[in-house]
């Protein structure tokens, strides 16, 4: 049992170094990085590929699998289930739509919206939209929390011609890049709104736990 357990955390932990590294790694480099020796690498490896969980190619070179893409979108139901309860105080608070964005690929992706109630108006933002990371304060929140920078993003007209978005990263969660925000046809007062969207940030990470 305890060598079966040691062998599920080294996969995971060769999962999570493939996932932060677009370009792959070599077998020799991730023995290196986990401090295992090359066969127990190769085994690791080995299982899988077979299962669909890393890929090599033409170079050699490891990168993850599409076999993870499957989990990531069983996974995203229950994301947004438990994301809803935060986005609604946020939009109820700034009076705007809130939304949640994870990382997937180099496109950033809607996974939950919550509209405020009390508004005469507000911007439509659809579960699923999906665009450039390098676009729009969510795409770039989660770029911050690539370069491990924190705090907020703001963004103007860059997604919706007239909008505005406020953004911070989602914290300390490994398995995880997203996002949390606000967007509105009028202009937020950064100082007012951007610690809100930082402290409903936070607190998801912590309720995902």
């Amino acid at each position: 049992m305890a060598e079966s357990s040691q062998t599920l955390e080294r996969g995971l932990r060769l999962l999570r170094l493939l996932a932060g590294e677009l370009r792959g790694r070599t077998p020799t480099e991730i023995a290196a990085e986990l401090e295992l020796s090359r066969p127990a690498v190769y085994r690791l490896l080995t299982s899988l590929q077979r299962e669909g969980f890393v890929r090599r190619d033409g170079d050699g070179r490891v990168h993850l699998g599409f076999g993870v893409l499957v989990l990531a979108r069983a996974v995203q139901p229950l994301l947004r289930e438990g994301a809803l309860p935060t986005l609604r105080r946020l939009a109820e608070e700034v009076g705007a739509t809130a939304h949640l964005t994870v990382a997937e690929g180099d496109d950033a992706l809607a996974v939950a919206v919550v509209e405020p109630s009390w508004t005469d108006m507000h911007v439509a933002y659809r579960e699923g939209s999906r665009h450039p990371l390098d676009r729009g304060a969510a795409g770039r929140a989660i770029l911050a929390l690539r370069r491990g920078e924190t705090g907020y993003v703001a963004s103007e007209g860059q997604l919706q011609e007239g909008a505005h978005g406020i953004a911070a990263p989602v914290p300390g969660l490994p398995w995880l890049e997203a996002s949390v925000g606000v967007i509105a046809f009028t202009p937020f007062d950064p100082g007012a709104v951007g610690p809100r969207v930082v402290t409903a940030a936070t607190a998801l990470a912590r309720s995902l736990v």
